[in-house]
């Protein structure tokens, strides 16, 4: 068996969503879509992207085919027939409310370059009939979810109508009005209770109005009910209340846990030794049983660690169990404000949003982007 000897590590875009999304930074400073080299020793191999095109039943010997043309995998229920190792990572996409899935037409996401530039075009376009008409119309636009990506969006559109809007129309900006929504007691719940109520205070001063034990029932055109059967206008309404596993875990007939794959504490997929689970689609538990949090850094240090265990693997040798080092939780809110929490130490304000904008600017990839991205939050940010 080949054992890799050196993975290249690579990022698809990058996390600022909500700075693309609001036009503080311009897309093109994303991280270019690349492609992973693995080296083999003296040969050279390549991830290659390819589609299932036979999947049988559970109880058949093939439990799925793929190809990409030029490489195939065979796997039945004993593991993989042909094909070597395989890492099973295909992501996750945005949950959405209701039964009858309302949300699916009538909100916007932000899990793709395309969706964060449509949300910055839908607010624009509004912008500008106000700004067309002055007639007092308002326009409420409403951000499901308060967790770091609900905050940091509602923070950015917020620091977005008192800057720029309100610069170029002060009347039209005013009548624009900002609302998080968040079903649990209170936002960015993987934080301390103090970095909480900090974030929902900073966010309040901002003129975001903040809604906490606010499950959301449904979603219809420029309205939302709750499920105390209250309900609001929104003209412009942003989901970013969760994600959960991708369907293939369906398709290929894999052991879960919740919307998860359920893995070992090797990472390998339960009762498949040569397949792989990693990140978000992974059901990977901390050291009280908690699955860990579908997060990059986890992913990141998943596969690290799983190019270890296959070389172990190659050499017969005994494997270890993942552990994830948590470095700490960030979200920014907006202008000079931010929290930070790293073990026992909680910071906010200023400093927290200095630390966060520098760690975001270190993962960004390519000497142009982290110049071209610092300087675009120099104009935007500072003072």
């Amino acid at each position: 068996m080949a054992t890799p000897q050196n993975i290249r590590n690579t990022r698809v875009g990058s996390p600022r969503s909500e700075a693309y999304s609001t036009g503080s930074l311009p897309e093109n400073n994303r991280s270019k879509k690349t492609y992973t080299t693995v080296r083999y020793g003296n040969d050279h191999g390549s991830i290659s992207f390819g589609h299932i095109h036979k999947q049988a039943d559970v109880t058949a010997d093939v439990l799925l085919q793929a190809s990409d043309g030029r490489h195939s995998i065979i796997m039945d229920k004993d593991g993989l027939r042909k094909g070597g190792t395989t890492m099973f990572a295909p992501g996750v996409f945005q949950i959405q409310c209701g039964d009858d899935k309302s949300g699916d037409e009538n909100s916007l996401v932000l899990t793709s370059i395309n969706g964060d530039i449509i949300i910055r075009a839908e607010i624009m376009r509004r912008f500008e009939d106000l700004c067309r008409f002055e007639d007092g119309t308002k326009l409420s636009i409403t951000v499901v979810g308060g967790g770091p990506t609900g905050v940091e969006m509602a923070g950015a559109i917020a620091e977005l109508i008192r800057g720029p809007l309100k610069s170029d129309q002060a009347d039209a900006a005013s009548n624009i009005s900002i609302t998080l929504i968040e079903a649990g007691s209170r936002l960015l719940p993987p934080f301390a209770p103090s970095l909480s109520a900090k974030t929902k205070k900073d966010l309040e001063r901002l003129g975001v109005k903040v809604l906490l034990n606010a499950a959301v029932a449904e979603v219809s055109h420029r309205k939302i009910k709750l499920k105390d059967g209250a309900t609001l206008n929104s003209e412009i309404t942003i989901w970013a209340a969760g994600v959960k596993g991708s369907d293939a875990i369906a398709q290929l007939n894999l052991p879960t846990a919740g919307t998860r794959v359920a893995v070992e504490p090797t990472m390998q997929v339960k009762n498949y030794p040569y397949i792989w689970a990693l990140g978000d689609i992974a059901a990977t538990l901390d050291k009280d049983g908690n699955q860990l949090p579908m997060v990059a850094p986890v992913a990141i240090q998943q596969g690290k660690f799983i190019a270890k265990q296959i070389i172990k693997l190659g050499k017969n040798q005994k494997l270890d169990n993942f552990k994830y080092l948590d470095k700490g939780s960030m979200a920014t809110i907006g202008r000079n404000k931010a929290v930070v929490q790293v073990k026992g130490i909680k910071l906010s304000g200023a400093i927290a949003w200095f630390i966060w904008l520098w760690l975001h600017l270190f993962y960004l990839l390519g000497g142009r982007n982290k110049i071209g991205t610092m300087a675009d939050w120099t104009w935007n940010y500072l003072p």
